[in-house]
Order: structure tokens, then sequence, then C-alpha cells
């Protein structure tokens, strides 16, 4: 396989636990990989100023992916791609119907999503779908909150863009994730990591699937596949 010259990683359920503590263990070993010299991509849901205080308080250097794939940072840009238009559209569609609209409601500091909406999980995503179909949105259940995403972005293409600039291949990237919304930015990198806790969608696209759970796992990704390899 090829080198690994870079570590994409999710936040919410891969180094946090299902309570979003961030694991001790996750942390330790993604500042190993720093110190070695393999730089963090935080690729997450949440948006760009949250991932930059977690990438700060971790001490990543790679780039930043944000709202799944509608923002990010790199090279000290921030740059918005995803189009919120669609899913204001899609949201006050919901609004309107009656199986939906008194069920969603936007989760906190909404106001600050500049390029989708992210709901309580108050309803089923596939509720939602059905309601949705037609509309120019993708749905995404990250088992935190439901996402309305633009579906020309994801985490996958924004991961490219994101790598390009940092002059690294996805081929030598390796990504750990946990949730369908991280099955695009698994597909395009040359290492796929799923977490023990990860969903079945997830494991079956993945090269490796932890034993561990939560951040244990993304620990003993980066041991196993990465600082091992350079002892």
């Amino acid at each position: 396989m090829p080198s690994i010259k870079a570590i994409a990683v999710d936040i919410d359920g891969t180094i946090t636990d299902h309570t979003r503590k961030v694991c001790i263990s996750a942390i330790e070993s993604i500042r190993k990989a720093e110190d070695a010299g393999i730089p963090v991509i935080i690729v997450t849901g949440n948006i760009l100023c949250f991932t930059r205080a977690v990438s700060v308080f971790l001490g990543t250097t790679g780039g930043l992916v944000s709202e799944n794939g509608g923002v990010i940072l790199s090279q000290g840009q921030m740059k918005v791609l995803g189009d919120i238009k669609k899913a204001e559209k899609a949201y006050g569609y919901l609004k309107t119907r009656p199986q939906t609209r008194d069920k969603v409601e936007r989760v906190p500091f909404s106001d600050m999503r500049v390029s989708e909406i992210a709901l309580f999980r108050t309803i089923s995503e596939n509720i939602i779908k059905n309601v949705l179909k037609g509309h120019d949105v993708e749905v995404y259940d990250t088992k935190f909150a439901l996402h309305l995403t633009d579906p020309l972005v994801n985490k996958g293409t924004s991961l490219e863009l994101v790598s390009a600039e940092m002059g690294i291949k996805p081929k030598n990237i390796m990504a750990v994730g946990d949730s369908e919304n991280d099955i695009e930015f698994l597909k395009v990198v040359g290492h796929k990591v799923a977490v023990a806790n990860a969903d079945p969608e997830l494991k079956a696209v993945a090269d490796y699937v932890t034993i561990n759970r939560f951040g244990d796992g993304v620990s003993e990704a980066i041991n196993r596949f990465v600082l091992d390899d350079l002892v």
C-alpha cells in the first residue's frame, strides 16, 4: 500500500465518545503523529470555528474540512463551497409538511453555519429523505445531528482540495471515521479505517475496522499504520 503522509480524521464519534467527550488516547496519538511529521487533517460536520478550536487544542497542522465539506480552511484561507440556499429551501419545505413541520428544529449556533443546515435528531432520516424527494439536497445522519447539505460537495471532494493544496496525494492519506457522512472521504484515500463503533455502511468500505471503539480506535489505527512504521 502507498505510504502514509497525512491522517484525516472525523471528530464526533471518532475521536470523541458517544457523549462528545474527546478520548485522551486519540489526543496522544495525534500529537505523536504530528511530532513525527505526519500532519493531521480534521474532517467534520461541525462549524468552522469549532473545528479550528479543536485543531488548536489537538495541535494539528493539516487543513480543515467543516460542515461536511461545505467549508474548508486551507493555507490560511477560508472557502465556502456549499450553497446554503439549497438547504434553506429544503428546510422551508419541511416546515410546511404535516409529517415534519412540528418535528424539525435547527441545532444551537445554526446562524454560524454558512453552507448547510443541521437539525436535531427528533425525526428519522428516512422520513426526511422521503419528504425531500426531488429536492437538490443531501441528507446525512451523523448520529449527533441530521444535516441538509449541498449534494455538489462532501467530505471527500473537500478533502481532495485540501490535500492538493498541502501537496499530498489522497492515496497517501489514512482516513478514520464512524458514520455515513464519512463514506465519501474514506473512498478517496489510500488507507480507509472505520472505528469499531462505525455504521455498517462505513465498515463495508473500510480496509480496516479497529478492535477498539471511538478515540481508542483512532489511537489503534495511528499506532498500527503510522507510528509503528516510523520506528
